[in-house]
């Protein structure tokens, strides 16, 4: 059966799809996780991290594949990493995505706070989506959501702000994997197992899910990283 699935357009400056962080080192997927694009979707909808319920539902009805946009001759996206260091004091405030300054508790540090995080540098990823039977918001709520977000969109953390309008229009496919090819464009993509047969794709299982109850890692899926002619 033929399927309807939204087309995305995630391009910025500097985005991060995250990954599994070790200490203060913060990495960057170079495709976008379930997790961040149910987070990215929730943003949009105006919803609260209290919303648990709405975030795992959501999360669980996804069904979605992603291809990265190289520029000629390229075969990796270009990441830089940021080093951060900030001495926070008890009275410091931070900015927010819902107008608000956030403070924080306790002491104040004696030392620098330091941090790693990469990012990917002029960036494009295309992704094309749809969702599975199950409650939530339809695929035109979640574009119109996009397109009127009710609060500023980001693309991973926050200073990733996006260079254009995320939603791009349909496209029909029987399959993740082709509902990507329908896009036209050459590149490597990643798609989650169906069940076809994809000479020379690697298949492998990615945690890239989220306990939305927890907040914690909440398991993996197998998907096949492959190019698409």
């Amino acid at each position: 059966m033929t399927h309807r699935w939204l087309h995305l357009r995630l391009a910025a400056p500097l985005m991060a799809f995250g990954g599994v962080a070790i200490d203060h080192v913060g990495p960057t997927r170079e495709y976008p996780s379930a997790s961040a694009l149910t987070g990215l979707f929730a943003n949009a909808l105006g919803w609260r991290r209290q919303d648990r319920a709405k975030h795992q539902a959501l999360q669980d009805r996804l069904v979605f594949g992603a291809l990265s946009v190289l520029p000629k001759g390229e075969t990796v996206p270009l990441v830089v990493t940021d080093t951060q260091n900030a001495k926070l004091e008890k009275s410091d405030r931070g900015w927010t995505t819902w107008g608000q300054p956030e403070g924080r508790a306790g002491a104040t540090y004696d030392s620098p706070h330091r941090r790693r995080r990469d990012y990917l540098a002029d960036h494009e990823t295309r992704v094309v989506l749809r969702l599975s039977d199950g409650n939530g918001p339809g695929l035109e709520e979640l574009a119109a959501a996009l397109d009127r977000p009710a609060r500023p969109l980001f693309i991973g953390r926050k200073p990733c702000l996006p260079t254009s309008r995320l939603f791009v229009g349909w496209v029909g496919g029987v399959s993740v994997h082709d509902a990507l090819a329908a896009l036209g464009i050459r590149g490597r993509a990643l798609w989650p197992d169906e069940g076809g047969a994809y000479p020379g794709a690697l298949r492998y299982d990615l945690a890239d899910l989220r306990n939305w109850q927890s907040g914690l890692h909440g398991g993996s899926r197998i998907v096949y990283e492959g190019e698409l002619a």
